[in-house]
């Protein structure tokens, strides 16, 4: 990934990247395209808002991502708990401490063309994510600095 004219490693889906007319509920791949950034989330409990100009949102226990294409709600935030398939925004691992919002079949979401693409925190080593886009937290930070409502964040295949 290129941040302000520098390159930084990053984490993509298990399965690759795909063309977002091919992407699926679950096929663990990265959307193609450029994506607008919506909003920022952030746990409260695991430090202060980011440095941004982005939208920022403290984050409770209780949210979560609707990733259920049969639900009205299906890429959306949610409510916990819920009945129906979700993703748990506050989670034990520190992925999610920031995660930002990606405008993926958002506007409106098109039931099973894939949910929950995000930008969010990498794991130790880098490894795979079900789809979205992972940083180390201080490239994320600095991201955000950077970052302007209207901006976008590209993911395409090397």
């Amino acid at each position: 990934m290129e941040l302000s004219g520098r390159r930084v490693r990053c984490a993509l889906g298990r399965s690759g990247v795909k063309p977002a007319k091919d992407k699926r509920e679950g096929d663990l791949a990265s959307p193609a395209g450029i994506w607008p950034i919506r909003r920022v989330f952030y746990r409260p409990d695991r430090g202060g808002a980011p440095k941004t100009a982005l939208p920022v949102v403290a984050m409770s226990p209780d949210d979560g991502w609707c990733d259920d294409p049969h639900d009205a709600a299906y890429n959306r935030l949610v409510k916990l708990p819920r009945a129906t398939s979700h993703e748990n925004l506050w989670r034990d691992d520190h992925v999610y401490d920031l995660v930002v919002i990606l405008g993926h079949n958002d506007d409106p979401p098109e039931p099973g063309m894939g949910s929950a693409i995000f930008l969010h925190l990498a794991r130790e080593g880098y490894t795979p994510t079900e789809g979205c886009v992972a940083l180390a937290r201080p490239d994320m930070e600095a991201l955000l600095a950077a970052a302007r409502p209207g901006d976008a964040l590209e993911i395409r295949a090397r």
